[in-house]
């Protein structure tokens, strides 16, 4: 997941993911900033979270938590 310190949406993605079991992997975009650039070309997005399962582009939290909300996480969790 790419995030940055003090963000409200990552917390919120990190502490759903927690509570399903998962360790996040955090790439900090404030601490290093090429990785912002690195984010920006595979996602197309600016902002964070960006939430990468496995290799699936996720989104950002609204999009994770949509998907947990139509029951499409846990079986992307368990693949």
């Amino acid at each position: 997941m790419y995030t940055s310190a003090y963000c409200p949406y990552c917390m919120n993605a990190e502490r759903l993911l927690a509570n399903k079991g998962v360790t996040v992997n955090k790439i900090r975009v404030d601490l290093e900033p090429e990785q912002r650039v690195i984010m920006m070309e595979k996602t197309g997005r600016r902002t964070v979270p960006q939430i990468y399962i496995d290799d699936r582009h996720i989104g950002g939290f609204d999009d994770l938590r949509a998907l947990d909300l139509a029951g499409g996480l846990d079986p992307l969790l368990a693949g």
